[in-house]
């Protein structure tokens, strides 16, 4: 059998304010374990609410997350033990051959703490696996750059 994810993306606004186009970007993510995540469209979008989340965010955080989950596994059976993990993130917009905007890069800045001393050649492996794990590294056609700090 295989996984499935959902998500509700649900938005309401008045008739008009959509008829002419100066309707209110934000919306809401539901998820199963009935999370709510105020969402919008990017700041740069009218009507958009820069103070919640947009999708280009959204998708940098799952890159981010995923490895993260996955270094902390493999770290894990490699006998790292990690105490704190930070990521600052972020991706680049670009144009497609077709001209249409997509995420071109995401880059990944992972600064990890560990209990004792570690190895830098082992941490590098460890990134280097779950960067090879990573499923949404894997579903992107963006350019994925990790780069531990």
């Amino acid at each position: 059998m295989t996984d499935r994810y959902a998500a509700t993306v649900s938005w309401t606004g008045p008739a008009e304010e959509h008829r002419s186009g100066q309707y209110s970007r934000v919306h809401e993510w539901r998820f199963d374990g009935h999370t709510v995540v105020r969402a919008s469209a990017g700041p740069s979008v009218p009507g958009s609410d820069p103070s919640a989340v947009d999708p280009e965010e959204a998708l940098v955080a799952s890159a981010s997350a995923c490895h993260m989950l996955w270094f902390l596994a493999i770290a894990r059976k490699k006998g790292l033990t990690v105490t704190a993990y930070e990521d600052q993130a972020d991706g680049e917009m670009g144009k497609n051959e077709a001209g249409k905007d997509y995420m071109a890069v995401v880059t990944l800045r992972p600064h990890v703490t560990f209990e004792g001393e570690a190895d830098p050649a082992l941490i590098v492996e460890c990134h280097r696996l779950a960067h090879e794990e990573c499923y949404i590294a894997n579903s992107l056609r963006a350019e994925m750059r990790v780069e531990p700090r």
